[in-house]
């Protein structure tokens, strides 16, 4: 059997996946440049402050347009718009890492398009529960909403295979097991905020929408 000299060994990462992620680093890359003094002097060491402040998404806002029956752009956009802003560059880092790495599996098998969707409709969901279901001042901020619907999406993919090989189709939710079991590690050693809330929100999104996002030859 011969091979394709010139085929690429590494499949390419989903064009979506890539955008993404220029576009969750670019905007970090400059925050994190602002507060170390590179670029905008004085005035930049307050620019994240500034991004979270116009972009993140506050559950009271959420609380205030609900209460008075008004819903400006201004706020709506937070919905989709707080996971491209990041508390620091390591929050963004360890979200831009787990967006190339599932991003790149769920993208091979769905595709492009049900990445988007994905990302999209758990960062919406993320918020929601995060407004609805806690009164928390601090914002909900980064990717990781996003991207636990993306791991939702991977746990799908587990799901239905190993249903195939008739395996035990609990072991897909090893991942989201040892990622929430790190959480609460975490969270007793070291305290941590309510945003877990809204990634398991984000999680639970991703492994129910998969089946409408997925391809039809599955």
């Amino acid at each position: 059997m011969h091979s394709d000299p010139d085929a690429n060994p590494v499949n390419p990462i989903p064009a979506v996946v890539v955008l993404l992620f220029l576009v969750i680093t670019a905007g970090e890359l400059v925050l994190s440049a602002a507060s170390a003094g590179f670029v905008g002097g004085a005035q930049g060491v307050g620019w994240r402050a500034g991004a979270l402040t116009d972009y993140a998404f506050f559950g009271q806002v959420w609380d205030q347009m609900l209460a008075q029956g008004v819903w400006p752009f201004e706020h709506l956009r937070r919905f989709v718009t707080y996971p491209f802003v990041h508390f620091s560059f390591t929050h963004a880092l360890f979200a831009s890492v787990f967006l190339l790495a599932l991003g790149k599996f769920v993208g091979e098998v769905m595709g492009s398009l049900a990445v988007f969707v994905v990302f999209s409709v758990s960062a919406i969901t993320g918020a929601l529960a995060y407004a609805i279901l806690l009164n928390d001042p601090v914002p909900l901020a980064g990717a990781f909403p996003a991207v636990y619907g993306l791991i939702g999406a991977f746990t799908f993919i587990l799901w239905v295979n190993l249903g195939r090989t008739g395996d035990n189709q609990w072991r897909a939710f090893s991942l989201i097991g040892v990622l929430v079991l790190f959480q609460l590690v975490f969270s007793v050693l070291f305290g941590t905020s309510n945003d877990w809330l809204a990634e398991i929100a984000g999680f639970v999104t991703g492994f129910l929408i998969s089946p409408r996002v997925m391809p039809e030859s599955w």
